[in-house]
């Protein structure tokens, strides 16, 4: 059964524009890896004061495959990189 994978991410205030950049960048890298259905990442346009700075939403095959992604070689150095450069990151993981 498919698999919904959400995460927000609120950057620390010294994160600049570009360090955010880069890291929607390799989250966007993220499409190819194995298990991935639809990968989408982008950067909050409201701007209210519950937003989140970015959101990454990814259907994966199955539970297996957020398992594989999230012990993956590309994905761990990114994932320290949001945990080192962000204030707040929640999640949810949902069936389809």
């Amino acid at each position: 059964m498919p698999l919904i994978h959400v995460v927000c991410f609120r950057y620390k205030p010294e994160v600049d524009a570009a360090a955010r950049q880069g890291h929607r960048d390799r989250l966007r890298a993220f499409r190819d890896i194995e298990g991935v259905r639809a990968l989408q990442v982008g950067e909050d346009v409201i701007r209210s004061a519950r937003a989140y700075d970015t959101g990454l939403v990814v259907t994966f095959r199955d539970r297996a495959a957020l398992d594989v992604y999230q012990t993956h070689p590309r994905h761990v150095p990114v994932a320290q990189w949001g945990v080192a450069n962000c204030d707040h990151i929640v999640s949810v993981d949902f069936e389809e």
